[in-house]
Parts: structure tokens; C-alpha cells; sequence
């Protein structure tokens, strides 16, 4: 791999936006939306359906003229510098490894949470911001940075790609000390290759896409595909115990990596070689998967990799109902032809992807009017019940086959449409473009959000229907206006149970804190979700903005025994960003 310099102008980003400059949703003056660049299969053709959709969905109206202005001098705290400290940094090493300007420190300064961080970042202002950013390029350079910051009492909170959705970035209140955000994404390399072991270690701060580019140029891939591929660190995966959306192929990340090397205040930690699997007592690593910044800084790990499949192919399936939509998923776990993806989207869901599609001309639309006719009036199919779910599958011809044949046949036995592989395709790279949309919406006073959440497989309906009563009671309880939006799919399956991947939106036009109005309903949604039998997360780990619910999740000794580890590894403090069982 190439060395990298700042993120944001290597890969133009956003930087407080969600992902590329030249990726965004616009608004035309004849009311179609269009997505901008050549990205995505969305950019350059006009949707005319999205609005209606939206105005729909939340009983609004949308104007081009109605708008939210974006603060154009944006607040940045003055930095609090520890004159020792930084006096050794100037000393020790070259001056593009520091950076005190206020753009820099502002990016490292939040993640992509909506209402806490993005919101107020975009149209008011955030609490606190890092005081300097230092671009890390090697472990030696790792281990004397968090010597400094140990003797001179520095607070160092690693930052890979800034995607995160649970505040793990927001700074502690409290915190006195100066605040060092580590920026990883120099240490991008491939340190090495063994084709026979079937093996590669990698540096923490390379992202999925262009890990899996460069393996792809090789015959390999590691498969670990989560929506943030291309934003999100290797790293970042490992801190936030992440899951991908070929997980079923591939594995979540703690099925994926052999070993992990994290640098802490008292030395390194890993195993001595990476192991397929071995009987040793305690694995520290282990307990590195979801340690969010909290016990040092993740520099590299060994990963498997995967000869890359011969064979991939896209299908769908649509249902007339989201219950036997489920009940398939159900049968389907129970198989062995499970493909490397499948997802079931709820109707309204469905309804947005559709909404989506691109204007059809012709003898396209006239094919697309046929294929409608024959779904809603053959078939019996309700537009406002129908459901869909998308598959990926890979490997040899053999095994595609396989495994196509056997899935389309459980679906025909649960009244199953093949919606085909056009469709299943769309379905699935849509995935990579959806997180634009909150940002468009955004502008015209819409608060939007995902959330997630692992249930058992008898859970499903209860948890969805008590996401939804809470969420319709709630902008009731606070006359917000119009009608609130919620729709959910299942993006993994498991032998006990499935994650639920929620998405939720309302009009907060003339609401005073309109963020922390949403911030309060959705932390109102998570804790029904966790009554009803839901998880604290399935993926995105828990950072602060789902701190209050750790007390539900482990026991009193666990808490202490994490705790009693942090206080003998970091008696200092060092990594005092304070996510999870940590955060005040």
C-alpha cells in the first residue's frame, strides 16, 4: 500500500457529512431527486418518486425554498495545549505528524451520529473539540506517543474512520486534560501475505475498500462487508466488535481475525503467533473486540482470507406479507444453502427502495407496468403489505447453483415472487448510498436515524411492534408535526435469532432542540427494544449514547472485572474517552 495523508483530502469527503464530496442527493426544481458523481448504480438519472414518498410517509410538504442553513463559521474550541507535552511532540517528531488546525480538530471531534453529533455540528455547535490531532505512521511511533501523553498527563483517543454512529468520539464531559485525537489511517499497509496459511496481517488504519482492492488485484478477499466499507478501518471494526453484510460466508470480525496487536499504557498486547485455534487459557485479545478506545490503541491484526468466489450472483424474492417473510428466513436458517447475504425489508422499506428507481421511458416503463399488473392483481400481492427479501450468493458455479435452486424452492413453498437478480443487485448496493439520504433530508428539517439490535427468533414481532407504538406515542406526546417514520429489515440471521436494523425519521420543522427532542425518543425506543428482548446492539457497538443500558446487559461482578483490568493497564487514564461500561 501507497502512505496516505489527511483522509479528507485524499478521499474528498464530506468531512462532517457522511461520505464522498462529489456523492450527494439534490433536490430539482421539477421536485425529482438526483444523486450526484458515479459512484453508485443511483448517480445521474432522476427519481420523480422520492418526494411523494417522503411527503407521504411523514404528512409534510417539502419545499426547495425551505431549508436549513448550515452554520458557516463553525465553533471550535480554542485548543488547551499541555506546553510540556507538546513541546516534546515538536521535539520528537516531524511537523506533519501534528496538526492544530481548527478544521482538522473539529472532524476528529465527532462521529456520524445524527442528533448528538452530525446535527449539531452542521446547524448549532458540539461541547467540546480535540485539542490537537496526531497522524500516527508506525507502532514505535505508537508506543512513544502514549509514553508522552502517560508522563505528562495527555488524553489519547484513537480515530480510524469516523463513522461511528454511538458517540464513541464524543469527548468526555469533565475532562480537563488536553485531548489528543491519534488519527490511524497512515498506518495503512499490508505488512505481509502467506497464500499458504491463507493469511495476511494488515495495519489498523486501512479501510474495507481498499483492503479488499488490494487483495482482489491478488485472487483473495477477506469478506467483511458492513455498510461503512468504504469509509470504516479496519480497526474500527475490531474496537466496535463489528458484522458485515456477507457475514454468513465470511463471518462476523471475531470469526475473521487471528490476532490482534493493541498498544497500551503498560506495553503490547497480543498473542506471540496467530493461531487457527488453540486451548490457552485466557486469550487477552478476546477481550479486545469491542473495546472501543477505552484500553489503547489497535495498530494491527492477522486476518484470514478467501480465494475470491468464481461465482456471484444476485437474486430476490418478494412475499405477500412480512410474517411469512420471516417464517422463511426462519426455515431458511435452518438449511445448509444459506448465501453469503439475504435481508428481508418490511413494506415500507420496500416502499422507499422503490421510491428510489429511476424514471422509465418507453418500453421500460411499459414492461415495469406489466410486471406491477401481474404482482398486485394475478398474484394478489397488497402494495401496502408486500415485502422483499435480496440474496448474495458466492462461490463455485457449483455451490451458486446449489444454493439458487434450493432457495427459490423454499420460497415457492412460502408463496414467494422471484423479483430476479436485477433487482437483487439494486437491493443490495442501495445499501451504500442510503446513508446520503439522511443528509439530504436533513436540509428540508428531517431528523433521521438507524438503529440496531439482535432478537431471538420469537422476539421478532413484539420487538417491532413495541419500536413502533413507542415511537407513534411519543411524537404524539411532543406535537411534532406530521406522522413519524419507522421502518425495519433483517440484515442477518442466525440459529437463535436475527438482527433488526431499524430506520427512523420525523419532520422537527419550528421545534425548539430539535436534536435532543429525537436524541430523547430514540433512547426511549432503545430501552423498549431491550424490554421486549432485544440487544443493546448488534454492530455499532455502545460508545455513550447507549451507556445507561450496559446495567441491563451485564452482571455487577462482569462490570467490575472489566473495570478492576482498566484501572490496572491504564492507572493514568491515558485513553480516558470513556465509552461503554466507562462513560459518565
Amino acid at each position: 500500500m501507497t502512505d496516505k495523508k489527511f483522509f479528507a483530502d485524499d478521499h474528498e469527503t464530506w468531512g462532517h457529512k457522511w461520505g464522498y464530496k462529489d456523492s450527494r442527493f439534490i433536490l430539482n426544481e421539477d421536485r425529482t431527486v438526483s444523486m450526484t458523481g458515479d459512484r453508485y448504480e443511483l448517480c445521474g438519472s432522476k427519481m420523480p418518486d422520492f418526494i411523494p414518498y417522503v411527503e407521504e410517509m411523514l404528512d409534510i410538504k417539502i419545499s426547495l425554498e425551505d431549508q436549513l442553513s448550515e452554520v458557516d463559521k463553525k465553533q471550535v474550541n480554542p485548543p488547551n495545549i499541555n506546553e510540556s507535552f507538546f513541546a516534546e511532540i515538536k521535539k520528537e517528531f516531524p511537523q506533519d505528524r501534528y496538526s492544530l488546525k481548527d478544521e482538522d480538530r473539529l472532524i476528529h471531534s465527532h462521529g456520524q451520529t445524527t442528533s448528538e453529533e452530525v446535527y449539531k455540528i452542521l446547524y448549532s455547535t458540539i461541547e467540546r473539540t480535540v485539542d490537537l490531532v496526531f497522524y500516527v505512521e508506525s507502532d514505535d511511533e505508537t508506543k512513544q506517543l502514549i509514553n508522552l501523553a502517560k508522563e505528562h498527563k495527555v488524553c489519547l483517543v484513537p480515530f480510524g474512520g469516523g463513522t461511528s454512529v454511538s458517540s464513541a468520539l464524543k469527548i468526555p464531559k469533565g475532562e480537563t486534560r488536553m485531548v489528543v485525537s491519534v488519527d490511524l489511517r497512515r498506518m495503512n499497509k499490508v505488512e505481509w501475505i502467506n497464500e499458504k496459511d491463507r493469511r495476511i496481517c494488515v495495519q489498523a488504519g486501512i479501510t474495507g475498500s481498499d483492503l479488499e482492492a488490494w487483495l482482489g488485484e491478488r485472487g483473495y478477499c477477506v469478506g467483511h462487508e458492513p455498510d461503512s466499507v468504504e469509509l470504516s478501518t479496519l480497526g474500527g471494526w475490531i474496537a466496535t466488535n463489528a458484522s458485515g453484510m456477507k457475514k454468513n460466508r465470511y463471518g462476523n470480525i471475531e470469526d475473521i481475525v487471528e490476532n490482534v496487536t493493541m498498544i497500551s499504557p503498560k506495553g503490547i498486547i497480543e498473542q506471540v503467533e496467530p493461531l487457527a485455534r488453540a486451548s490457552i487459557g485466557f486469550k487477552p485479545q478476546n477481550i479486545l473486540f469491542g473495546s472501543e478506545g477505552n484500553l489503547g490503541i489497535i495498530t494491527k491484526a492477522i486476518l484470514k482470507i478467501h480465494e475470491k468466489p468464481k461465482v456471484k450472483k444476485y437474486n430476490s424474492v418478494m412475499f405477500k406479507n412480512w410474517e411469512t417473510g420471516v417464517e422463511f428466513l426462519y426455515n431458511l436458517s435452518r438449511t445448509n444453502f444459506i448465501p453469503s447475504s439475504v435481508r428481508l425489508v418490511d413494506n415500507v422499506q420496500f416502499r422507499f427502495g422503490q421510491a428510489l428507481k429511476p424514471r422509465t421511458e418507453g418500453l421500460m416503463k411499459i414492461k415495469a407496468n406489466i410486471q406491477k399488473f401481474f404482482v398486485l392483481n394475478v398474484k394478489g400481492f397488497n402494495a401496502d403489505e408486500m415485502c422483499a427479501t435480496t440474496f448474495v450468493m458466492e462461490g463455485t458455479s457449483s455451490e451458486v447453483r446449489y444454493q439458487e435452486k434450493n432457495i427459490l424452492a423454499l420460497a415457492k413453498k412460502h408463496g414467494g415472487l422471484v423479483g430476479g437478480s436485477g433487482n437483487g443487485k439494486r437491493g443490495y448496493l442501495l445499501t451504500f448510498a442510503i446513508a446520503y439520504v439522511r443528509d439530504f433530508l436533513t436540509d428540508f428539517h428531517i431528523i433521521g436515524e438507524t438503529m440496531e439490535t439482535t432478537v431471538p427468533w420469537s422476539k421478532i414481532d413484539e420487538v417491532c411492534k413495541a419500536a413502533t407504538e413507542t415511537l407513534f406515542e411519543l411524537h404524539a406526546k411532543h406535537n411534532v408535526p406530521g406522522k413519524p417514520y419507522i421502518s425495519y429489515r433483517i440484515p442477518q440471521i442466525y440459529h437463535t435469532g436475527v438482527c433488526i436494523y431499524f430506520m427512523l425519521g420525523m419532520s422537527v420543522k419550528n421545534i425548539p432542540h430539535s436534536e435532543d427532542l429525537f436524541g430523547n425518543i430514540e433512547h426511549a425506543i432503545r430501552k423498549v427494544i431491550m424490554d421486549h428482548g432485544g440487544s443493546i446492539s448488534h454492530h455499532h457497538g455502545v460508545g455513550k449514547l447507549r451507556k445507561d443500558f450496559m446495567d441491563a446487559t451485564l452482571s455487577d461482578s462482569s462490570i467490575e472485572l472489566i473495570k478492576d483490568m482498566k484501572s490496572a493497564h491504564d492507572p493514568g487514564n491515558v485513553f480516558g474517552i470513556g465509552n461503554g461500561i466507562f462513560a459518565k
